[in-house]
């Protein structure tokens, strides 16, 4: 009897582990690009060692605040895709962008890039572009991009929403 109460106690705990281990609902550990794929509405941007009124520039395009709202289209066909801004906020006019979009690893970082593609001109012509850390994919996704502020280490942290 003793031992039954003891097997059982130790198929809860590893039932209790197990469930405490696991990865939320929604999230992709393994990040690839079919969880990358498909609609999004970046919906929040926060900084990391950049004061949060400091007008930051991003992706060549836009204060980062006139990001917030725009819609991503990051479909499977060759990994063309497209942003558009749509705020009316200060300083921030309405734009579609073009890009080509990749995934791709570095060491166990999975990097999230993609080079804006302008009317006749081809992706592999295109020499500079944008690359940041996909640290959530799923239902939601966040980007990581690693920055220099005022000569010091910064992060701009970019959150996603499926459509």
């Amino acid at each position: 009897m003793k031992n039954l109460s003891l097997a059982a106690l130790f198929l809860a705990l590893v039932a209790i582990l197990g469930t405490a281990c696991s990865p939320k609902q929604g999230v992709t550990t393994n990040i690839n690009k079919s969880a990358v794929k498909g609609n999004w509405v970046l919906t929040d941007i926060r900084y990391e060692g950049i004061p949060d009124n400091a007008k930051v520039t991003v992706f060549d395009e836009a204060n980062a605040k006139c990001f917030i709202g725009s819609q991503w289209v990051l479909p499977d066909n060759n990994a063309n895709g497209s942003y558009t801004l749509s705020s009316t906020a200060e300083g921030c006019s309405p734009v579609t962008q073009n890009i080509v979009w990749t995934l791709t690893k570095q060491g166990n970082v999975t990097m999230f890039g993609f080079k804006k593609l302008y009317s006749g001109t081809k992706a592999k012509n295109v020499t500079s572009g944008y690359l940041m850390e996909v640290t959530e994919a799923g239902s939601a996704m966040t980007w990581r991009a690693n920055v220099n502020f005022e000569g010091k280490s910064a992060a701009i942290i970019y959150s996603l929403q499926r459509r």
